[in-house]
């Protein structure tokens, strides 16, 4: 598929249901594309500010700052160790890594990224930029000959499905055995609900329980967009194996593909902060507690879920008519259908809307 070829936007589709919800005499609630209402911390705002004299060019491979931070993150949070600065490379966000990912590492016609099935649609437009073949599949028994990049997305987005160790030692053991590159979108991983994941660490792709201490061929992707309110500042970054991060690093200083130095300064100060993140998660705990027992009384089931920033749901209809009968309420939500072919009647809940609109959520859903 040539890039001009590439599907049309598919936020565009809502158009008429968001008119409808906006027309509701109290107000829209939109619950659909997930942007953070919540502003951004103040300690990292004032780090930006200081940076503003950036007269410079900026690297792309980071301030040595930057790149430590992000080493010392990994430990803290994720659990991994052994990494250094020559293993990890900020990002301009990561949906452009995610868009940019099998073009950087050469991919061509006639390779196969594999994404899963539940899936932000990036990672098969990805394919589609370096044209090649986009399969969707949760199991690495069904990963084919000819794979060169495999996505991961734990915790998920949409679904909110938590893969563990073991299941991440499978996959990475599979990605070697076909020489592919395995890359795992852990964004939201500082949000878990359920379960185990209500007191365990989501685990990284990067854990030793999982490769041991050879990251050769994997990836991890990471955004401060949800848990730092960052999502306007495009601050992310990746981690792993680093002849794969060499070889990104030559190809994105090519492209002129650099993070802003003032950027690089505020995720210094967002990285080395836990306090902030922990308050951005009781927020959206509040509104999870407030919107998932009205979605049920609604009618609907809450599949997977146990982490994230969305509720996976279904009222056992097509999407589209959940789509229509919640716009009728004022409320936006996203078609299941914009995650993949295998979910025609699921619809994703934001939970980015203030305490207030979540809870005229609760209150238009209840019978």
């Amino acid at each position: 598929m040539a890039i001009t070829a590439l599907p049309d936007y598919p936020w565009d589709l809502m158009a008429p249901f968001a008119a409808k919800a906006r027309a509701h005499p109290d107000g829209v609630v939109d619950l659909s594309i997930g942007s953070p209402v919540d502003e951004t911390p103040a300690l990292i705002r004032e780090a930006l500010a200081k940076a503003t004299d950036a007269h410079s060019y900026p690297t792309t491979a980071g301030t040595p700052a930057l790149r430590e931070a992000i080493v010392a993150w990994y430990a803290r949070r994720r659990g991994v160790t052994g990494l250094t600065p020559q293993h990890v490379l900020p990002t301009i966000g990561s949906k452009e890594l995610v868009a940019l990912l099998p073009l950087l590492l050469g991919l061509r016609t006639g390779d196969i990224v594999v994404h899963p099935r539940a899936a932000y649609p990036t990672y098969a437009v990805g394919a589609a930029i370096a044209d090649a073949s986009a399969i969707a599949s949760d199991d690495p028994a069904e990963w084919p000959e000819g794979t060169r990049l495999i996505w991961l997305n734990s915790p998920g987005n949409p679904d909110g499905r938590v893969l563990d160790t073991e299941f991440l030692a499978a996959a990475v053991a599979r990605a070697r055995e076909l020489g592919a590159v395995i890359a795992n979108d852990e964004c939201y991983a500082e949000l878990g609900w359920d379960g185990r994941w209500a007191s365990e660490r989501v685990p990284s792709i990067l854990d030793p329980r999982v490769i041991g201490q050879d990251p050769s061929g994997v990836l991890s992707v990471y955004s401060l967009s949800k848990q730092s309110n960052l999502a306007g500042y495009r601050a992310a970054f990746l981690a792993g194996d680093p002849s794969l991060v060499e070889t990104l690093l030559t190809r994105r200083k090519h492209a002129g593909l650099m993070l802003p130095a003032p950027l690089q300064a505020a995720m210094v100060v967002a990285l080395g902060d836990d306090a902030h993140v922990a308050a951005q998660k009781e927020r959206y705990r509040r509104r999870r507690q407030v919107l998932r027992p009205a979605l049920e009384a609604s009618g609907f089931t809450i599949t997977h879920s146990e982490a994230g920033l969305y509720l996976w749901a279904t009222e056992g209809r097509a999407a589209w008519e959940t789509i229509d009968r919640l716009a009728g309420l004022g409320i936006i939500a996203g078609p299941g259908v914009f995650y993949g072919e295998h979910f025609p009647q699921h619809v994703r809940f934001s939970l980015t809307a203030t305490d207030e609109r979540i809870e005229q959520a609760a209150v238009r859903l209840r019978p």
